[in-house]
């Protein structure tokens, strides 16, 4: 019985062992291999690959990626394109990371660069495009496509460049958009103003003032409603951003020092707090869509995406007001207002798309096939006629079909909707005055706090709190602390690039599996003798 126990003792610990080995060796495994070109593509073996997007409540917008889908899939009948639809970017994002782990990341994805960076911490987890791009046979405009593939030279060289991440290509663009102001020509008008071919931010308060007059009934003389709220802004991240851009005030450079927190920031989150207290100003986060406002009479100035155009107007196809909330009213569109009218600058938005590593390498190259293919004029032309987005490629633009698409502008309130119309030519005129942000590891966490830091202003007016410099530099510091943006590139690095456990709990588990190995060694010498003497 004796001899029986020590027995279960040895397999025991040769198992407990083993697992402290395997542990060992799991956590030391290196990822996914880099991914390198294959020397032939096997053009007849099946391929399964998803792409997941990002679509609002459009289903024009659905069609255009299942119909790209189906002809893609009829020019390669071996691949089969499985597409994941989804509300937003930050979802997107957060389903990526969470892939990242179990290697279960989409093969293509439309992305943003401040996310894509992020993906890169992992270890091989982005495929570049540098060795795809410049393939002879399946790269742009390859010989062995078998579509009209869209040569490197055909792209628009700014949206190109935005996908170059770490000194490589890592992204290809999409679609391109940027912000537009929705103007109520007539309120404008009616308080005695004109507006001008370009708005500045001074122009758009003082006439949002001047709107605030109230009747001896309490309601705004402007519109006869209890509720007007002049300017409102979507994306108050976006705002700060270009605001701090056309001051000639970074807020980030590209080696990732935040240069956030300074007094040109607290100069404009005073004028934000004022203007709020005025009841001049709001935001989407506060009050709620700018569209709403806008078509139900309630606002002058709405500031929103372009790719947001038809949902702008009283006439807008994707109306999301009651018949007996709509105010009828004509609809003007301008670029966001400037601090120097002479030198407009505006934020380069819109989707782009990344290509994910896989083990094998021909799968990279079969959803790389289809990640060109969204560059194509059809799709190209096709997805930018559903919102006010412009194609990404000179080609398409220049296509005989897309220049009779916008020369139809105003003809009906679906596909040639007037003002979705106006805003993709005020894209396609001011493609050069558009900029992006850098881009590096935390610059999304910087995005969030730039946003929370007006929202929060906003928010402490409506509760009476006093926005002086004590308290923005309380602000400060605790924008700092919430998104650790001191230590923010540090903690991701960490956090995605734990293919191999820290040093500490690894010579941890190395000391625990010698520990084990030297008692099965004393339980074996011990058995054997104890055998021995029995003989």
């Amino acid at each position: 019985m004796k001899g029986h126990k020590n027995w279960l003792l040895l397999w025991g610990m040769i198992f407990l062992c083993l697992v402290s080995a395997g542990l060992t060796g799991c956590h030391g495994a290196k990822g996914t291999k880099a991914f390198e070109m294959p020397e032939a593509f096997d053009e007849e073996k099946q391929y399964e690959i998803s792409f997941w997007a990002k679509n609002d409540t459009n289903k024009v917008q659905t069609e255009a990626y299942k119909q790209a889908i189906s002809d893609f899939e009829k020019q390669y009948p071996n691949i089969k394109v499985n597409m994941r639809l989804y509300t937003n970017y930050q979802d997107i994002y957060h389903d990526v990371i969470t892939n990242i782990a179990t290697k279960t990341t989409p093969n293509v994805c439309i992305s943003y660069p401040d996310h894509v960076v992020t993906y890169m911490l992992g270890s091989n987890v982005v495929a570049p495009l540098e060795e795809l791009m410049t393939d002879r046979e399946y790269g742009l405009g390859g010989d062995r496509l078998r579509f009209q593939g869209v040569r490197q030279e055909e792209i628009v060289e700014e949206y190109l460049k935005e996908g170059m991440l770490s000194g490589d290509q890592y992204m290809l663009p999409f679609m391109r958009s940027s912000e537009a102001c929705y103007i109520n020509k007539d309120y404008v008008e009616k308080l005695g103003y004109e507006i001008p071919d370009v708005l500045t931010w001074d122009y758009i308060l003082e006439v949002s003032r001047a709107a605030l007059e109230k009747g001896t009934d309490g309601n705004y003389l402007l519109n006869g409603q209890k509720t007007l709220i002049p300017f409102i802004y979507k994306s108050t991240d976006n705002m700060l951003i270009q605001l701090l851009r056309q001051k000639g005030v970074p807020y980030s450079n590209e080696e990732g020092d935040i240069l956030l927190f300074h007094d040109v920031t607290k100069e404009i989150l005073k004028n934000v707090a004022e203007n709020t207290k005025r009841g001049a100003f709001s935001t989407f986060k506060m009050s709620g869509y700018p569209a709403n406002y806008l078509n139900a009479g309630q606002c002058i100035f709405a500031i929103d995406s372009t790719a947001g155009a038809t949902w702008m107007g009283c006439n807008a196809p994707l109306l999301d007001v009651s018949e007996e909330k709509l105010v009828q009213f004509e609809t003007v569109v301008r670029q966001v207002p400037q601090v120097d009218t002479s030198h407009p600058q505006m934020i380069s938005q819109g989707p782009s798309l990344c290509l994910f590593n896989k083990e094998d390498p021909n799968e990279v190259v079969a959803s790389w096939l289809f990640m060109q293919y969204l560059l194509t004029n059809q799709v190209q032309i096709a997805y930018s006629m559903t919102e006010g987005y412009v194609p990404v490629t000179y080609s398409a633009r220049e296509d005989e079909d897309y220049l009779a698409y916008l020369s139809r502008a105003g003809e009906d309130n679906q596909l040639h909707y007037q003002v979705k119309m106006d805003v993709t030519k005020m894209l396609l005129e001011h493609t050069s005055d558009t900029f992006v942000t850098p881009v590096f590891n935390g610059s999304a966490s910087l995005r969030m706090a730039c946003e929370q830091m007006v929202e929060n202003v906003v928010k402490s007016v409506k509760r009476r709190a006093v926005v002086d410099d004590a308290y923005l530099d309380l602000l400060f510091s605790d924008m700092n602390a919430m998104y650790k943006l001191d230590q923010n590139r540090q903690l991701q690095e960490n956090d995605m690039k734990q293919t191999h456990l820290p040093i500490v709990s690894l010579c941890l588990l190395v000391v625990l599996a010698v520990v084990w190995i030297c008692i099965i060694g004393y339980v074996l010498i011990s058995y054997f003798r104890r055998k021995k003497n029995l003989y």
